[in-house]
């Protein structure tokens, strides 16, 4: 016999359930083609491809069945996919922000070197600036509509020679992870290198490139620490953001129930999943790379850790301040320094200026 408690207890589960279920058949029935990141990392492994592969069309009742793929598995480098999305060829995509700043410098806004030491920070200046990321998409992009904001690890240096601490860096030909993190190694002495991400083991092991920046999980997941010796965790790339977008008549589409039904689902099914995720990603791709510490996604290597002093983070931030944001500031109008600072800068205690 059922207790009164448990009763109670099972009718607001069975009323939660049928208003999920009611909710779900308010939405339009279609379909969504979606185009992720990186195959081979974990936040298309773990995170995008479930979510978008699975999650949606199972949430939706089946309103909304998806085709799921990556823009590498498409022979894509991954900077052209808001463009193509512009252009009515992708309906919904994700990339490294980084990668498509030559079509939107107002992405590199939003990460930089240097700017968010922590993974709280890093959510917080994302969260402040995600209006005016909003307004560069729909202006950029043919109307695009913003749907999520997602960090990779936090972004350090493998390198395949000994090196100290930053000051070593100086000399070194780096492969960078976007355009203001090159300009922030060419600040500190360094040589900083455009390469595709999956080009960077083979030069590695060559010697074409001294060092390369990354996520250390990402590093770890493709391999880095077999081609090098030595791992810096200073964020000297930042969180390398991935930024999820729909096609602008793909959005209108839909209707408003629908609209933000989506973007609640994003919000706590995916965005909110990866942020939490990206402390102990980057402890454990660390653990990995490193073997200090547990590793529970293989064999973990043997790269020297390299501890970051109080003089790094000191010169690394006069770096961020003295030229890369300055850089930046001179590459978009005076309407998105005015809401960088506005936003990002009263999250941070930065200015940029021209």
């Amino acid at each position: 016999m059922m207790t009164k408690k448990p009763l109670a207890i099972a009718t607001v589960v069975a009323m939660s359930m049928a208003g999920a279920s009611a909710q779900a058949q308010d939405i339009d029935s279609t379909s969504i083609s979606y185009v992720g990141s990186w195959s081979s990392l974990s936040l298309y492994q773990n995170f995008e491809k479930p979510f978008w592969a699975d999650h949606i069309p199972d949430a939706s009742d089946g309103q909304i069945s998806t085709d799921v793929t990556t823009f590498d598995q498409m022979g894509l480098g991954g900077g052209e996919v808001y463009r193509l999305m512009a252009r009515d060829v992708i309906e919904v995509t994700s990339t490294v922000a980084d990668y498509a700043v030559a079509d939107a410098p107002e992405l590199e806004g939003l990460d930089m070197p240097m700017i968010a030491p922590d993974v709280e920070t890093a959510r917080k200046v994302a969260e402040a600036y995600r209006p005016v990321l909003a307004d560069a998409f729909a202006q950029r992009f043919d109307g695009a509509q913003l749907l999520a904001v997602v960090p990779y690890p936090s972004q350090m240096v493998f390198c395949n020679t000994p090196i100290e601490g930053l000051s070593d860096l100086q000399d070194k030909k780096i492969r960078a992870s976007g355009r203001t993190t090159a300009e922030f190694l060419q600040a500190i002495g360094a040589e900083g290198i455009t390469l595709n991400f999956s080009e960077v083991p083979g030069a590695l092991q060559r010697g074409v490139i001294d060092c390369a920046v990354t996520g250390s999980l990402s590093g770890y997941s493709s391999g880095w620490h077999e081609v090098s010796t030595h791992l810096y965790p200073l964020p000297v790339g930042g969180w390398d953001h991935v930024v999820t977008a729909m096609n602008g008549k793909k959005w209108d589409s839909l209707s408003e129930t629908s609209q933000q039904w989506l973007m609640d689902e994003i919000k706590t099914n995916y965005e909110t999943p990866v942020w939490e995720a990206a402390v102990d990603e980057t402890k454990e791709g660390i653990a990995c790379l490193t073997g200090e510490g547990t590793c529970s996604r293989g064999e973990p290597g043997d790269m020297v850790l390299v501890k970051a002093t109080d003089e790094d983070f000191s010169n690394a931030s006069k770096a961020l301040e003295e030229t890369v944001l300055p850089n930046w500031a001179g590459r978009v109008d005076q309407e998105w320094v005015d809401r960088w600072n506005e936003t990002v800068g009263a999250v941070t205690g930065l200015k940029a200026s021209k």
